[in-house]
């Protein structure tokens, strides 16, 4: 088990590393057919405001060469209806529940507090902060929600400001810092060729903010780093790790292979089954984890030559 916000009466506790960003993968049942929930350590909703907001009109997907720019406008009706619709499947799922509320201003994130206050199945809160906000403000933002709630408070960084607001955050009160959102770019859209702006995804984001999340856990001992940014394979959520990091935060990779995220929860929790030496094409597979493992009948470690290993 492991503590990924501060030791106290409502420290949140995992079973696994690992988990989707916000933004991913919906609200809670969008993924369902595509992986297992129960791999994971908790599910991290697609941000929600208090107020509903509109899709962007413009261009939303700009292709890169080394990634993809979104622009979406963070379209949700808002906290109450999100509440009201998705309250008995954040019920139903077998990991804890992470809601991120978009922090917008004090009025609006204290009554979206005190709403997902009330909702039993949401484990803990995570607050998205602003790209351009001053860190008086984020440090408001976040007493604020700490203080009209009794979950945990995970306070989700802009990348270019993580410095300024992570010790803010911590004496705030916030449970746990995320290093980081995606970083804000400009590309042009090939089609309209128009120049879009948005939120950068892809591998070219992970040396840069493994950096920070490196220096982070070195300047603040007191507060659990969850590293985010640029996750597309085992070895990248490990980096973090090794880089201090509690726990991670994948990404985009999960638009294009949902069952990569999986299969790093499974390897970070030592769950992931290698192949045995005289293991048959239809007896394994880079996902397969022990239970799976242990039920199939023509593959047991007594008949194995080299019994199935797992990664430390």
């Amino acid at each position: 088990m492991i503590d990924i916000t501060r030791h106290g009466k409502n420290t949140l506790t995992v079973q696994s590393p690992v988990m989707g960003a916000a933004g991913m993968m919906g609200y809670g049942s969008a993924y369902d057919s595509f992986l297992k929930f129960d791999t994971l350590g908790a599910f991290v909703t697609n941000p929600i405001t208090y107020q509903e907001w509109s899709p962007a009109r413009s261009t939303r997907v700009v292709p890169l060469d080394a990634g993809v720019l979104v622009h979406t406008g963070l379209p949700n009706p808002g906290v109450k209806k999100i509440i009201k619709e998705q309250r008995q499947v954040w019920a139903a799922l077998p990991i804890p529940l992470i809601v991120h509320l978009v922090g917008t201003n004090p009025e609006e994130v204290r009554r979206a507090v005190e709403m997902l206050d009330e909702v039993d199945p949401i484990a803990a809160i995570e607050l998205g902060l602003n790209d351009d906000i001053a860190p008086k403000d984020a440090e408001e933002l976040v007493n604020i929600a700490v203080k009209n709630t009794e979950k945990p408070i995970l306070a989700r960084l802009p990348m270019f400001q993580v410095f300024e607001l992570a010790g803010r955050c911590a004496d705030a009160g916030a449970g746990a810092v995320v290093v980081s959102a995606p970083p804000r770019g400009t590309a042009r859209d090939p089609r309209t060729g128009r120049l879009v702006s948005g939120r950068i995804y892809g591998p070219l984001v992970k040396p840069q903010i493994l950096r920070m999340v490196g220096t982070l856990c070195q300047q603040l001992d007191d507060i659990p780093v969850i590293g985010a940014g640029g996750i597309h394979t085992t070895q990248d959520a490990r980096d973090y790790l090794d880089a201090g990091a509690t726990a991670v935060q994948v990404d985009s990779v999960i638009w294009i292979k949902p069952r990569m995220l999986e299969r790093i929860a499974r390897d970070l929790s030592g769950k992931l089954v290698t192949k045995a030496a005289d293991a048959f094409a239809d007896e394994w597979h880079p996902d397969m984890g022990d239970t799976e493992y242990q039920s199939l009948p023509s593959m047991t470690d007594a008949d194995a030559d080299i019994p199935a290993q797992k990664h430390p």
